[in-house]
């Protein structure tokens, strides 16, 4: 009677939040009914962070729903035999899809795969430290936590530290706040695999950097195991020190680029498959033509068709996919450029776009320029160094510097803040019109 009630629950929860149902959900017991309460229970600690971290509300809503009653939806980490509640496992918060198994290999990504494997089963002694680089959304974080898995399932023991370089910095940060330098120092150093997501944000603090180049050298010294990933390669990181760069060289440098349309297509049917769904070759296909970015969008494309299909209660075909993605399919013609924000910003301020881009540097133009900069990191992909390529050759420093002026006075200045958004929004229904 209360698996019944739960197999409610997970079915309204598959309409309530498409986006991050899985086909696991399927697994899951109920453990009790009690005071309030329900309690869901899985044997997979991942599992069970994952619906803690993104699945909560919609559990809550759609247990409220069913029962008719203000529930409480509690998550926990049962034992498959005794279906009894266990302690949670210390160690990294890893995303239960992002496994070797899940991951899908083509030309733009063979490499980083074959690196990521080989490391994940002989750490530190094939290549260390592993560095994969690449825009975001290509699957660098999903390797990332894949040798973690990996490593975690061969050896429980194996003592793992995988955090992105914010995390990292503001651990730092605390621990000098707290006086509590070698906590913080043996526990990161301590680790058998060190895992650092987007490390290209050291470039904000040298004590930081100074840090990870002490720890860096603990852990190479001892033959353990880093692992790093960044939007770019070493050598073009802005902002990181030379004995850093020097050191990401040391081992394998791997390039993750966006997938081939055959990739595209596999890697749509293996989300749909993560979420208990099938997509036809067709729809896969016209997916993965029309959605060329990153893989990031293609869940996106996924999850829309997906709830209208639930919310028609029809199949999904070509042409329900066709009018899911209208919309998007028909802003993503038009992206925004750098030139677009200066010509916008530019006609504001009563100026010539050239006068942005040349050399003058009274406040006149000064603060338009710093405008364009900070809202050419906001609207577009371009690096710092791209970005000073186009307002007349300026240093990435100086984009870094403008970018942290305008941001301060957005968060000071609420007149301010209201012409850079106004600004914003004339932008973006320029290159929407």
């Amino acid at each position: 009677m209360l698996q019944n009630l739960l197999g409610k629950v997970v079915e309204r929860v598959r309409h309530l939040d498409p986006a991050n149902s899985r086909r696991w959900f399927d697994d899951l017991r109920l453990v009790y009914l009690s005071g309030g309460a329900l309690g869901i229970g899985c044997s997979d600690p991942d599992q069970v962070q994952y619906l803690k971290d993104y699945c909560k509300d919609a559990f809550t809503r759609a247990a409220q729903q069913v029962t008719g009653h203000l529930v409480v939806v509690e998550f926990q980490v049962i034992d498959d035999a005794t279906q009894v509640a266990q302690p949670v496992s210390s160690g990294p918060r890893l995303h239960p899809d992002y496994t070797f198994d899940s991951f899908v290999v083509g030309p733009s990504n063979r490499l980083a795969h074959a690196g990521s494997v080989a490391v994940s089963r002989s750490l530190g002694t094939v290549y260390n430290p592993l560095f994969l680089y690449g825009q975001s959304g290509l699957g660098k974080t999903h390797l990332l936590h894949a040798i973690a898995h990996q490593v975690r399932q061969e050896n429980d023991r194996a003592v793992i530290e995988l955090l992105t370089c914010e995390e990292f910095v503001h651990q730092f940060i605390q621990a000098i706040q707290q006086g509590d330098m070698m906590s913080f120092q043996c526990r990161i150093r301590a680790a058998d695999l060190l895992v650092i997501d987007d490390v290209q944000f050291l470039c904000d603090s040298e004590q930081s950097q100074e840090e990870f180049f002490h720890t860096f050298n603990a852990l190479y010294n001892s033959g353990n195991q880093i692992v790093l990933s960044a939007d770019k390669p070493p050598a073009e990181i802005p902002g990181v020190e030379a004995r850093l760069i020097s050191r990401f060289n040391w081992g394998l440098v791997a390039r993750i680029d966006p997938p081939t349309f055959e990739t595209r297509v596999a890697i749509l049917q293996r989300k749909a498959q993560l979420r208990g769904f099938q997509i036809s070759d067709d729809v896969a296909e016209y997916l993965a033509k029309h959605i060329q970015a990153n893989i990031r969008e293609l869940e996106g494309a996924l999850t829309t068709i997906y709830a209208l299909a639930m919310t028609e209660q029809g199949p999904l075909t070509v042409d329900l996919a066709r009018r899911a993605l209208e919309c998007q399919l028909r802003l993503a013609v038009r992206t925004v450029a750098i030139s677009d924000i200066i010509e916008v910003v530019a006609a504001h301020f009563n100026l010539r776009p050239g006068d942005l881009n040349g050399k003058r540097r009274n406040k006149s133009v000064t603060l338009p320029r710093q405008i364009c900069m900070y809202l050419a990191r906001e609207l577009t992909n371009h690096s710092f160094e791209e970005i000073g390529a186009h307002l007349g050759g300026r240093d990435h420093t100086t984009v870094m510097h403008a970018c942290q002026k305008v941001g301060q006075a957005c968060g000071s200045d609420q007149s301010f803040k209201a012409l850079v958004d106004d600004l914003k929004r004339k932008i973006t229904r320029a290159c929407q019109g």
